[in-house]
């Protein structure tokens, strides 16, 4: 039997997928990247914003038609869009064999044979459940680098964000867990491991009584064949001295922080619900560099928020300009039914969104360019990604860099390499976010 698995939006539902196809694995069906030869096909789902779940409605309706012209006998849709819209979805597209929320992906082999059977329905879970099988998950990124999901939900319930309302709330997975899954990443050949969650700065204050991430990082620290440890999703008002300390005393921990701003401005910041206000901001971007002076820090911005005035967009202009971040991305605001940001006045137009979106990438873009130009001249320690087709170079990535979302280094080479070797470089050009390097 023969699954297509599609994962859609963030790493974090990657790794439900990658939960899921070992599940299935384990009950003996065959996965497949061939659509006309699949007889299952399982789409993970997103919702976050109104791309993605434009993105997730047309993959459905797309795979969809294989049931009338290829192999299909069952199409099970999972994850937040699944959580969503569970009964529109069934009554919408038909085709729809199965729907599974959140909570429920541990359910997926039950769900795909009862498809088989002929029956169809929803399986929607306590959306504060913490389905934790004991399956070892399969891999999809390669191999020798991993995402490491250390909790599930969240209880900030920013304004403009819908994600309490389907993913829960704050739950953090046990740490003896993850150090398990986290060695057997590593004994599968994993060098690279990347915490993520909805926020990973306050890891087990529900478990442990206090915000427990550099514990974590510590005993993650002692896994043998584990190289780097990178963290993303970091609240900026959550980063303490214990997360600082633990970053500087261990090497494998990537001197690389995901820090998700939004916006520059106090007053709508205010108005999205966060915790910062721009001299906030500053105050903990310039501990970081202080403390520890080569740490690169990625952001993301939301622009358009109801209410922006010129004048806002143009502080965080400045503010983007002053902070001189590593790596930055930008997404116009989507307004999202059911939040309260969808419901404010003053609603800025698509067209003023996208012009704003693009001054501030056109500004990073600039900014980039400016420190990717610093790096010439100095060594550093690359993980490779692959070959070059014909040519004798290699793609990589430096500690700087997250996988999929940053940039790239190209190293010339006349030396063999494999996925996941390390090698150290010299870095002899740039070209925008990418640096170009020679294996020393």
């Amino acid at each position: 039997m023969n699954v297509l698995f599609i994962s859609l939006g963030c790493d974090k539902n990657l790794v439900d997928s990658e939960v899921m196809i070992g599940l299935l694995a384990d009950k003996g069906y065959q996965m497949t990247d061939d659509e006309t030869q699949a007889d299952v096909i399982v789409i993970n789902t997103c919702c976050f914003i109104h791309d993605a779940k434009e993105e997730s409605i047309q993959t459905i309706l797309e795979m969809a038609e294989y049931k009338k012209t290829g192999t299909l006998k069952a199409l099970i849709v999972t994850g937040c869009l699944a959580q969503r819209y569970q009964e529109e979805i069934l009554e919408e597209i038909p085709e729809v064999d199965e729907v599974l929320g959140t909570t429920s992906y541990d359910k997926i082999v039950d769900a795909i044979q009862e498809a088989l059977e002929g029956k169809s329905g929803v399986r929607i879970e306590d959306i504060d459940a913490l389905p934790l099988p004991d399956t070892k998950r399969l891999v999809t990124t390669g191999g020798h680098f991993a995402y490491l999901k250390i909790a599930e939900g969240c209880d900030k319930h920013c304004t403009y964000c819908i994600i309490p309302k389907i993913r829960g709330n704050y739950r953090s997975v046990p740490m003896e867990r993850l150090v398990k899954e986290a060695r057997d990443l590593a004994e599968d050949g994993v060098k690279e491991l990347i915490l993520v969650a909805q926020e990973t700065t306050i890891y087990g204050t529900d478990l442990y009584g206090e915000k427990s991430l550099h514990r974590l990082l510590r005993e993650l620290c002692k896994i043998d064949g584990i190289r780097w440890i990178r963290i993303l999703y970091c609240y900026p008002e959550e980063i303490d001295d214990s997360l600082i300390q633990v970053m500087k005393e261990e090497p494998k921990i990537c001197h690389y922080l995901d820090l998700p701003i939004q916006h520059a401005s106090t007053e709508i910041l205010r108005r999205m619900g966060r915790r910062t206000s721009r001299e906030d901001l500053e105050e903990i971007i310039g501990k970081l560099r202080r403390e520890i002076p080569d740490i690169a820090i990625r952001t993301t911005l939301i622009t358009g928020f109801p209410g922006e005035t010129k004048e806002q967009h143009e502080e965080l202009m400045d503010f983007v300009d002053q902070m001189e971040f590593d790596r930055l991305g930008v997404f116009t605001y989507s307004p999202e039914e059911g939040t309260p940001a969808a419901q404010m006045e003053d609603q800025i137009p698509e067209e003023v969104k996208e012009d704003r979106q693009a001054e501030l990438m056109e500004l990073q873009q600039e900014i980039a360019f400016d420190l990717a130009e610093d790096m010439i001249g100095r060594e550093v320690l690359v993980m490779i990604e692959g070959k070059v087709a014909d040519e004798n170079a290699y793609v990589g990535r430096t500690y700087k860099d997250a996988p999929n979302v940053d940039g790239l280094i190209f190293v010339n080479t006349d030396e063999e390499l494999m996925s996941g070797d390390f090698a150290r470089v010299k870095v002899t050009g740039a070209a925008e976010y990418d640096l170009i390097g020679e294996l020393m």
